[in-house]
């Protein structure tokens, strides 16, 4: 009996000993020694040889999975279809994305991350346990115990980013790695971040826009808000209501503003129907409105944005701004997809400003380089450990 609890002891102490000596005890540490998880954890370094490091982009509106080595394998909305008396999940990404608005009572399709936060902790861990696990059954290997690095806000909290680490080292990640959105977003897009000449980003997701100054692979000055694409779809859903007397759902406003939705005047105006139902008669009702009316809709979170980038260019030293006089503001995320924004974003700064290629691949492809280069993953780990978050 005193061998079975001593044995039973020293696997726990091992386990443990294992976790903080890879980092996955804290969510800012990196590994110091590259060979002691063999050492300490023989079986989680022996599960990591048959696992894929993956990067992730845990978005509030879709999650994209890069496996190194083998590229984007995974590119899914962040929705979770649950029943509401058994707690169970019975669907989860695109095949969820269907179900909004339409489930019966019963079933609650939700999204477990607003605002770039998690705010459903249970929920996204099954989430990330899922796609995790699609990855390996792709490739043939049905444990996973792989590298993880995850995209978050540069604007969160410590018990934010706590949440985000947890839940991917409970989704069965032996070493998970947080980096700052928009740093992946310029690494995705490109940018000469190391260098000592300074370059911009602006990465409009679906709940938060980041915007960062970035040089010698640090974040010289950033701006975290929450006003993004979410915010536009209830800014298309609130004018219906207010203007045309109409209700309309989430996923129709989003399907109007990517195909009449702009941020400057366009060269060919056109029109769009909107369907939903009247709340005067309660019976179906649609009527035709002009890109025009979208673009005044939509004014208030352009705005924001606006603000946001002009905020953070008044308080960038004043050598960086010589340098983004010449190499521009790149735009990532969907919402660098909304028209005529770049043209509206280089009017209102008189910077020159450019949409980076594949805008929304470019967090998730820098989770990916980063996953490649230890000494930049090292770099980026340490920058975030040091930081404060901005105001």
């Amino acid at each position: 009996m005193k061998s079975y609890v001593y044995f039973r002891f020293r696997i726990a102490f091992l386990y443990n000993a294992g976790r903080y000596a890879t980092g996955t005890a804290h969510p800012i540490t990196a590994p110091k020694i590259r060979g002691i998880e063999s050492l300490i954890n023989p079986l989680t370094a022996l599960l990591g040889l048959f696992s894929h490091d993956v990067g992730i982009d845990l978005g509030t509106a879709n999650t994209l999975v890069m496996v190194k080595g083998r590229g984007i394998v995974i590119d899914e909305p962040s929705v979770v279809a649950i029943d509401r008396q058994t707690k169970k999940i019975l669907a989860i990404g695109a095949e969820a994305k269907r179900m909004v608005g339409r489930t019966p009572a019963n079933i609650v399709a939700i999204r477990p991350l607003r605002d770039g936060v998690i705010s459903d902790f249970e929920v996204t861990e099954r989430m990330l346990q899922y796609f995790i696990r699609s990855v390996h059954e792709r490739f043939g290997f049905g444990i996973p115990r792989p590298r993880v690095v995850v995209g978050i806000p540069s604007g969160v909290t410590e018990v934010e980013k706590r949440a985000v680490h947890d839940a991917a080292l409970n989704a069965g990640a032996r070493a998970a790695f947080l980096i700052e959105e928009p740093m992946a977003a310029a690494i995705g897009a490109g940018l000469p971040i190391m260098e000592p000449n300074g370059c911009m980003i602006v990465d409009i997701g679906g709940g938060t826009t980041e915007v960062a100054v970035i040089a010698l692979g640090g974040v010289v000055v950033s701006t975290s808000i929450r006003t993004a694409g979410d915010e536009m779809d209830q800014e298309i859903m609130a004018y219906a209501r207010q203007v045309h007397n109409m209700l309309i759902g989430e996923r129709t406003a989003e399907e109007i503003k990517m195909e009449a939705g702009s941020a400057y005047p366009l060269d060919e105006e056109g029109t769009v129907e909107i369907r939903g139902r009247d709340l005067a008669t309660g019976l179906p009702k649609s009527v035709e409105v002009s890109t025009v009316e979208i673009r005044d809709a939509l004014s208030g979170s352009i705005n924001a944005v606006i603000d946001a980038v002009r905020s953070t260019i008044e308080v960038t030293p004043p050598e960086l701004v010589a340098d983004l006089m010449y190499r521009g503001i790149a735009l990532a995320g969907g919402g660098a997809m909304l028209r005529g924004l770049d043209r509206r974003l280089a009017q209102e700064t008189r910077f020159p400003v450019y949409v980076a290629e594949d805008p929304l691949l470019c967090v998730v492809k820098g989770t990916g380089e980063v996953l490649e280069e230890a000494k930049m993953l090292q770099k980026v780990q340490s920058a975030l450990a040091t930081r404060k978050p901005p105001r």
